[in-house]
């Protein structure tokens, strides 16, 4: 059965699931929403895209626990970014957090903003775990 949860470890938006979990046999499929930089509180992490991403890939790792997955679980990484000069800033931070030996698919697209201008990088994964 499709179970659609949230992480205690991550601020609540009303209106969204934070991950849908969807059976498949001996493996599951965990599709996030897309992840911003907001702390356990709401509040915004940073005004630069190092630590937003930082805080990003903090948030998406609490969900990933909190379904019995990890990192390592993660398939596909959906990149969502306002200026793409800082392209080689996120991906510092992201190859603290994924294996670059073994990398995700991944897409990248700059775009014209997010849902707040204070905001500069959106991040949405899916990833694929065993029971």
């Amino acid at each position: 059965m499709i179970q659609f949860k949230n992480s205690e470890k991550v601020f609540e938006i009303k209106g969204l699931s934070q991950v849908v979990e969807i059976p498949m046999g001996n493996q599951k499929m965990l599709v996030l929403s897309g992840q911003i930089p907001l702390n356990q509180k709401g509040e915004l992490a940073g005004h630069d895209v190092k630590t937003q991403t930082v805080q990003i890939f903090e948030n998406i790792k609490s969900i990933l626990e909190s379904c019995g997955a990890s990192l390592n679980d993660i398939v596909k990484l959906g990149v969502f970014i306002t200026d793409i000069s800082q392209t080689a800033v996120y991906r510092e931070v992201r190859d603290q957090y994924i294996n670059p030996e073994t990398p995700p698919a991944s897409t990248l697209l700059e775009v014209k903003g997010l849902f707040r201008p204070d905001i500069f990088i959106e991040i949405e994964v899916t990833a694929v775990v065993s029971h």
